[in-house]
């Protein structure tokens, strides 16, 4: 790694991972349906570790834009567009990458945009029966998102030998 702007992007990522694997432990605890304010901290606690965890998520992929001098998405489709670019390579002139995010993993990370989409625009519907694929996203981000972005960092940014 020849960027410390790396680290960060790690932080990021290392951030998201946390928030996915505690939202998928609070998601197996349940007490959702609860009247009361255990019920209400129990679904606030998922969502808003849900919503942590994308936002972390969508950081360091910003953060990889900036280091590899490409504008981030803007726009009222930013959130979406930052995904679908980060799942393709890119060939522009004087500038060319491979994909930062595999297949699967863009189809988890855009299962999490579309629960943070829900949730941030719709609190008082959240349906925790209907919260099971992106669960199961996060679940498989937890343990699979880190290791796609240092893959990707290494094909770009080879560590140095000592």
């Amino acid at each position: 790694m020849t960027d410390a702007r790396w680290i960060e992007v790690e932080d990021d990522v290392d951030s998201a991972a946390l928030h996915f694997r505690n939202a998928t432990r609070l998601a197996d605890e349940g007490g959702f349906d609860a009247d009361d304010l255990s019920g209400y901290r129990a679904r606030m606690a998922l969502l808003h570790a849900m919503q942590s965890a994308h936002t972390s998520l969508e950081g360091g992929l910003k953060r990889i834009l900036e280091i590899l001098g490409e504008e981030a998405p803007v726009g009222s489709q930013s959130h979406l567009d930052l995904i679908r670019r980060a799942a393709k390579p890119v060939t522009v002139p004087g500038h060319a990458r491979p994909a930062i995010l595999t297949p699967e993993v863009a189809r988890d990370v855009d299962e999490s945009r579309r629960f943070r989409h829900r949730a941030t625009h719709g609190y008082d519907n959240f349906d925790p029966t209907r919260a099971g694929p992106a669960i199961e996203a996060a679940r498989r981000l937890a343990s699979s998102l880190k290791p796609c972005i240092l893959a990707f960092r290494d094909r770009i940014d080879p560590p140095l030998q000592p």
